[in-house]
């Protein structure tokens, strides 16, 4: 990534260039992006294709200004925090569902990411409703964060578990992976009838008071702990409501498909 392009990408989240790869500049790009680029899921149910290169992810974000899910945010993130001199490593986990069951391998990308003051986080702007801020890679005690109260746990097998509040989030894997070894895990929540993703609309993006979510045609917004909800009733609401709230221009409504 050229000084043009990391520039351009900086706009994007309305942040300044770092002086230098601190944990301090971590933590200010780590909330502009979540303040800034949504996780969303909208190429599934438009029909377009998702490409894992570090070209086409910063494409997407900064020339479409659109989102994406995880592998497509950690991995845009990921590829500006190594233009800009910090050491990247991508890690794949499993994330927990309901009943506390891991999911596929390769079910989420988080990052990995050591600073030049002598900082190691764990970095993910992809995950939805998470830390807003990175969390303490070696610290094994609870770490309080604007989102919550958040734990890392090393099993008994060497893997980290992610906790939020006391709930586990995912298990993460300390090794170091490649992006193209997240195609496959890509191609599953893109295809299977088994994917959340499939299965649901979601856009949603953190704010300064709160969060704003956009749910198939429920769009939520939370302000200073309240919760107000509104029903969109047409299409011309729909893509609205995405141009407003996140920036995106659609030029027509996404539909969960139905299965066949």
């Amino acid at each position: 990534m050229d000084t043009e392009r990391i520039d351009a990408y900086l706009r994007r989240i309305g942040a300044e260039r770092p002086a230098a790869p601190t944990s301090r500049a971590l933590h200010d790009l780590h909330l502009a992006h979540l303040r800034s680029v949504p996780f969303e899921n909208l190429s599934i149910h438009l029909g377009q294709d998702i490409e894992l290169t570090d070209k086409a992810l910063v494409s997407k974000v900064v020339d479409a200004r659109r989102g994406g899910f995880c592998y497509e945010l950690n991995g845009a993130f990921g590829a500006l925090l190594k233009a800009l001199g910090f050491d990247v490593v991508l890690l794949q986990a499993r994330v927990y569902d309901d009943a506390g069951e891991p999911g596929i391998p390769f079910d989420h990308l988080a990052l990995r990411v050591r600073t030049e003051d002598g900082g190691d986080w764990l970095a993910d702007v992809g995950f939805g409703a998470h830390s807003e801020l990175p969390l303490a890679y070696a610290d094994r005690g609870e770490q309080a964060d604007p989102a919550g109260t958040f734990r890392i746990a090393e099993t008994p097998d060497g893997d980290l578990d992610v906790l939020k509040d006391g709930k586990r989030q995912y298990l993460a894997d300390p090794r170091p992976r490649a992006l193209s070894d997240f195609r496959v895990g890509a191609w599953y929540h893109r295809t299977s009838p088994d994917s959340h993703f499939t299965r649901s609309l979601v856009c949603s993006r953190l704010t300064e008071s709160g969060r704003v979510t956009l749910s198939g045609r429920t769009l939520t917004t939370t302000a200073g702990g309240e919760r107000d909800t509104l029903e969109l009733t047409t299409e011309a609401e729909v893509l609205a409501a995405y141009e407003r709230h996140f920036g995106i221009a659609l030029d027509r409504e996404p539909h969960v498909r139905e299965k066949e």
